[in-house]
């Protein structure tokens, strides 16, 4: 596919209504070939997969196993046995959290960058089990977000158990040296859990040149449906956790006393998975890589540019987070003291211009660092135009100055 934003924009209806989406990094538009994909399941295969012998459950479960493999190939892992469907990020992590063995004394280490899936999941552990949470803080100035290795080669020592970090703030778009900090984590015998959903969408991940053991991404923000996720799960680490949940689907074989997992990362698939949903996956991932990762990052990068650049020259606007370089085409943003929730409705109200607001559940970020109650974001993705960010800087400078009048 030649990569084109006004021909892309073509397979979004909703864009053809007026309206600006500044808000991918929360949940990205899907493509019609997508919606078609899953209509497809509904009209010729519509089956369970996994259950039957009769044709169309043969196809909805090859298409479902297709949609796992291309899943694989996307984040380059060694086979589709290391690729979990799950509901979304969320669900990935808790898997990890809940299925590895904790006791006292075992240490994990976090960022204070971590959307709430990737913080309070840890906090649970230290409730429960009294494992120690360190939380690796941004260098000054704070309100840039940025995460050095030596602040991690400082927290992470031979009592860490797990090192869960974003790969890219999902508030100020920071990008973490993710491969180098899985580096340190396993010359202390700990494993890694990278939060992909805000990476996985902007730019190419490989799980093995990273060198993670787990890896959580959602698909509703890269294209995808609602409804389902993924889990990379390195093959040499899947024995030692538990599901967290079992039922059909995820065993072997099950006496009247006793019961026997799947050896297959179907061990953590029990019940109906959301086949059609999975299956539009795999039609996302097909999607992505027909414009190239490396188109998506590039032209969002340039965006990213435009965007601080044009901000920088508004009066009374505060904008958080590094520079284009060293983050994914987010930009955090407040004018003067308005609060953010009514920087955004004006937005929407003045200029049909959608962007998020609020403290986008990272609260130990927005109290910790930030130190605001909410920040106004924009996120952008391939499908949005430098005419679109034109407008969304003209829109904030007439709040801009309305608030200095």
């Amino acid at each position: 596919m030649l990569f084109s934003p006004e021909k892309i924009r073509q397979d979004f209806p909703i864009l053809k209504t007026g309206l600006i989406y500044f808000d991918s990094a929360s949940s990205s538009l899907t493509p019609e070939p997508v919606l078609q994909k899953m209509l497809e399941f509904y009209h010729e295969y519509r089956a369970n997969v996994g259950r039957g012998v009769y044709r169309l459950s043969q196809e909805a479960n090859e298409e479902y196993e297709r949609a796992r493999a291309k899943v694989a190939g996307f984040v380059n892992a060694k086979s589709e046995n290391e690729i979990i469907m799950t509901k979304n990020t969320t669900e990935g992590i808790n898997t990890v959290a809940s299925g590895l063995k904790w006791e006292k004394g075992d240490k994990i280490v976090i960022s204070a960058l971590e959307h709430h899936s990737n913080y309070i999941v840890w906090l649970r552990l230290k409730k429960r089990f009294g494992v120690e949470v360190e939380v690796v803080m941004p260098k000054e100035p704070k309100i840039r977000g940025i995460l050095e290795l030596s602040d991690f080669e400082k927290a992470i020592d031979d009592k860490t158990k797990l090192v869960a970090v974003t790969h890219a703030s999902n508030v100020l778009g920071t990008i973490l040296p993710t491969t180098e900090i899985a580096k340190v984590a396993h010359e202390h015998d700990a494993l890694m859990l990278i939060d992909a959903a805000q990476s996985a969408p902007h730019m190419k991940v490989d799980v093995r040149k990273i060198g993670c053991d787990f890896l959580a991404f959602s698909g509703h923000k890269m294209c995808g449906p609602t409804g389902c996720g993924v889990l990379f799960m390195k093959g040499d680490v899947m024995d030692s956790v538990e599901p967290l949940s079992i039922g059909g689907g995820s065993i072997e074989d099950v006496e009247i006393d006793d019961y026997r997992l799947n050896k297959t990362a179907k061990r953590f698939e029990g019940g109906t998975p959301p086949v059609a949903e999975v299956i539009g996956l795999g039609a996302a991932v097909d999607y992505l890589q027909g414009i190239g990762m490396e188109n998506i990052e590039k032209y969002e990068k340039e965006l990213a540019s435009q965007m601080h650049e044009e901000f920088c020259k508004i009066p009374k606007i505060e904008i958080y987070g590094p520079p284009p370089k060293r983050k994914i085409s987010i930009l955090p943003f407040n004018v003067g003291d308005l609060n953010s929730h009514d920087v955004a409705l004006a937005l929407d109200v003045t200029a049909s211009i959608m962007t998020r607001s609020g403290h986008h559940c990272a609260l130990p970020l927005m109290k910790a660092v930030i130190k605001k109650s909410g920040l106004v974001r924009a996120s952008t993705y391939f499908y949005n135009t430098r005419e679109e960010v034109d407008k969304l800087v003209e829109a904030v400078r007439k709040i801009a100055e309305n608030l200095a009048v």
